[in-house]
């Protein structure tokens, strides 16, 4: 295997299955707006620490410890853009479920994300731009793509800020519909969203065999790290043990979907980035869901949650 003949690859996902995706993730969003109410935003305002710490972790310490450990390993140049473009994404769609899961602050958890979706629209092209243009190989590629940030931002929001908006306008006016279809809806767009991701990787399975091995271990050790960096964040801030776990969970679950989508749209979908963006998407459930049933198996025989 030529391991640098990935940073040249192209995947094969045609105009009509990126406005598919693109409808798809715009939908979870949805889903997930309709469950959020502007009470979660007021909680921000109560539990001003947790939630700033929250966002410093996501948006400041995580793409810094990124560059710091793309600087040290220097994977291939578009693995390295991968990575870069999960770790300026918000916390992904599931966070919320896998802080449940875990004994977790759910309400911090949703505030956060709420946060997360509206600061994304401006904080993910910038975090891309910045540290991608600090590392001499991805700043190559941000010039030969020529990419756009504002192009980016009017993606974003549309793909987040939009379904957001008109989620929390339902419930704001019409709670029960909200909370009858909300369930449904987050859970079938979501499906129908990993299902996509399932077929862009089909339909370029022979690359992905091919590379998927080199990019296991940087995923997981990335995946690794993001976890670490929100747990330890929330631990030197001394927050709550419940607050620690959602905190935790929200840096370590990226909304690599919505990476995915940028890839596509603003870099035709490169190679290393692609696949780096779809198998972290399939790991973080993997890894999430692991979290999880340790921290409740230990909060039902060791730990009083408070």
């Amino acid at each position: 295997m030529n391991e640098n003949l990935i940073d040249n690859v192209l995947l094969n996902f045609d105009a009509r299955s990126q406005w598919v995706l693109n409808i798809a993730l715009a939908f979870v969003m949805f889903g997930i707006a309709l469950e959020i109410s502007m009470s979660d935003f007021k909680r921000v305002a109560n539990h001003p620490k947790s939630i700033v710490v929250g966002v410093v972790s996501q948006f400041l310490v995580l793409p810094f410890i990124t560059f710091l450990l793309v600087y040290f390993i220097d994977p291939l140049p578009s693995i390295a853009m991968g990575m870069f473009m999960v770790a300026a994404c918000p916390g992904g769609n599931v966070s919320n479920f896998i802080t449940h899961l875990a004994g977790g602050n759910t309400a911090l958890s949703i505030g956060l994300t709420a946060m997360a979706t509206l600061l994304a629209v401006i904080m993910t092209p910038l975090n891309l731009q910045f540290w991608a243009g600090m590392y001499a190989p991805t700043h190559t590629i941000l010039k030969n793509v020529a990419i756009s940030p504002w192009k980016m931002v009017q993606l974003v929001a549309l793909l987040l800020g939009l379904p957001l908006i008109l989620g929390l306008l339902i419930n704001h006016f019409s709670p029960n519909i909200a909370r009858r279809i909300g369930k449904v809806l987050k859970m079938a767009s979501l499906l129908f969203f990993v299902l996509l991701i399932f077929l862009a990787l089909y339909n370029n399975k022979e690359i992905f065999m091919e590379y998927v091995f080199y990019v296991f271990w940087l995923v997981v050790l990335h995946n690794l790290v993001a976890f670490s960096t929100g747990f330890s964040i929330a631990k030197l801030f001394k927050l709550p043990s419940r607050d620690v776990r959602s905190i935790t969970v929200e840096t370590g679950i990226q909304n690599s979907g919505l990476g995915l989508l940028l890839i596509f749209s603003f870099f035709d979908g490169l190679g290393g980035m692609a696949i780096l963006a779809a198998f972290w998407g399939i790991w973080h459930l993997v890894s999430g869901l692991l979290l999880a049933a340790f921290w409740n198996y230990r909060a039902i025989n060791t730990e009083k949650l408070v």
